[in-house]
């Protein structure tokens, strides 16, 4: 069964995004990176948040690499978890009203591969309900001093063991997986 991997490029100071969603902080940063290129093609879908989906590209300004997931890297089945209604279909992408539907249709696309999640409001909520597997943060050396941060949430503290890390020309990656009380 896929697992659900939350991947996120992140400031030192925590932030995914700057103010306002703002990307174009990440667009100088953005180089070679062996890990995330190793990654890639084990991705079978994409679970993808509302804002993350109609928000800023780091690319955006590359016309071969504007509005296509790692910048054109990758291609598959993207699933965009949204509570909007009436929205019209495009090739390739689903959108889905709940949690565990999303789950179960990026899971179902992704076969053995991963599920890579993209936005910091989907990974919160599959941290709270006990389903997402592992994380990977590439921190990327700039203070941004707001915006949205990687997780936001309160409650109980959330384990997590290393399974690797990487240190990239770009960014330092770190990749866990989520340990869950028994």
């Amino acid at each position: 069964m896929a697992k659900l991997l939350y991947s996120a490029s992140m400031s030192l100071d925590g932030y995914i995004a700057g103010p306002g969603g703002d990307m174009s902080w990440l667009t100088p940063r953005l180089g070679p990176d062996p890990l995330i290129d190793g990654l890639i093609p084990q991705i079978g879908a994409l679970l993808v948040g509302w804002r993350t989906f109609g928000g800023d590209d780091p690319n955006r300004l590359d016309p071969a690499k504007a509005g296509k997931p790692f910048g054109g890297g990758w291609s598959g089945e993207q699933f965009v978890l949204t509570h909007r209604s009436g929205l019209s279909a495009l090739p390739g992408i689903t959108f889905v009203d709940s949690l565990p539907g999303a789950v179960a249709a990026a899971r179902a696309a992704a076969g053995d591969g991963y599920v890579n999640v993209l936005g910091a409001d989907v990974a919160r909520q599959l941290i709270e309900t006990g389903q997402l597997d592992e994380v990977l943060v590439g921190i990327v050396p700039v203070l941004l001093g707001d915006g949205t941060p990687l997780f936001e949430r309160a409650g109980a503290p959330v384990a997590l063991e290393r399974l690797t890390a990487n240190i990239a020309a770009a960014s330092t990656d770190a990749w866990f997986r989520v340990v869950y009380p028994e």
